[in-house]
């Protein structure tokens, strides 16, 4: 059985989904009292991926696995898989279960159009990402690359699953109605008054700030079913969105934060693990310390005012049955 996990990064998180999967297994063939099938298990990821450190944290994952005596049973392998996943990965039909955790709202490039040819005024001035002060055709570049990412990855992973194979999915979303104020856009938001504050005190040049474009989009329940209904190649199973608080260490359901300056440090260094890579590519790295300080202060006074959360969207599709 072939089970790959797309956009796995190289974090202590990678192996958790592999975990899980063997216990439940385990369980299940142990109930029914049959041999568990041999499992492989393609991690896959941009190979810009630090893949040294992910091998290299096979041996502490397989320890956690003879811990676990549901997993243990079953055998399993384990091989890494560079390349995007928007696009062919597998050949036809090879793979039952794909994965993806956190990435799909990372789109493969920066919408064409949102480029600064310094001819005129760049065309999202003063915002990254949809702020509200975004023109619609911004809004409208971010969601048609959206469009056409999903549809180029539904089709691949149509192609690469055996009859009956299930996606399961989870990336950032929006809950909001108004795409001007997502929740996506209020954490740019943060990122861009934080790097305004630099090019206002010289620490940061305005043009580097203009041709800064992260390629993100995220989308609202209603556009991801649009997509995969029009494609018509999956069933869904089920969809929804969720909220997550912006602190990992808040686990309240309250709906004010009780103490916004922690709150705020601990998401800016949430923030940072993700960021900090195309931060330091774009800007060099010498801002990154000064940026998530201030990302930090302005984190704690936004989070006074309102307890804002990620909105997640979750998702499961199986393969349809070609007529």
């Amino acid at each position: 059985m072939v089970v790959a996990d797309l956009g796995c990064s190289s974090g202590p998180n990678t192996f958790l989904m592999l975990t899980e999967v063997l216990k439940t297994i385990g369980k299940q063939c142990q109930r029914l009292g049959v041999e568990p099938p041999e499992m492989l298990f393609f991690l896959n990821d941009l190979p810009g991926n630090d893949f040294n450190t992910l091998f290299q944290s096979i041996n502490v994952f397989e320890e956690s696995v003879r811990a676990e005596k549901d997993a243990m049973s079953v055998p399993h392998f384990i091989a890494g898989l560079p390349g995007s996943f928007y696009g062919r990965l597998f050949p036809s039909q090879s793979v039952h279960i794909f994965h993806s955790s956190y990435s799909l709202h990372w789109i493969s490039q920066v919408p064409e159009g949102l480029e600064n040819k310094g001819e005129h005024t760049p065309p999202n001035k003063g915002n990254l990402y949809i702020g509200k002060t975004s023109p619609p055709l911004v809004v409208k570049l971010y969601q048609d690359q959206f469009q056409r990412d999903f549809s180029v990855f539904l089709k691949s992973r149509f192609d690469e699953l055996v009859p009956g194979g299930q996606i399961v999915l989870t990336f950032l979303g929006r809950n909001k109605v108004d795409i001007y104020n997502g929740e996506m856009s209020s954490v740019w938001g943060l990122v861009s008054e934080s790097l305004n504050s630099m090019v206002l005190e010289g620490l940061v040049e305005e043009g580097t700030l203009d041709s800064f474009h992260p390629p993100v989009y995220a989308p609202s329940t209603e556009e991801a079913k649009a997509v995969i209904n029009e494609q018509g190649l999956f069933q869904i199973i089920n969809i929804e969105m969720f909220e997550s608080n912006w602190d990992p260490y808040d686990d309240s359901d309250d709906d004010f934060v009780f103490d916004s300056i922690q709150s705020g440090a601990n998401f800016a260094t949430t923030i940072r693990s993700v960021l900090e890579p195309i931060i330091a590519s774009h800007f060099g790295a010498a801002i990154v310390d000064e940026l998530f300080t201030r990302f930090a202060m302005n984190a704690a006074k936004h989070l006074l005012k309102e307890k804002t959360k990620y909105a997640v969207l979750a998702l499961c599709l199986k393969k349809k049955e070609q007529m």
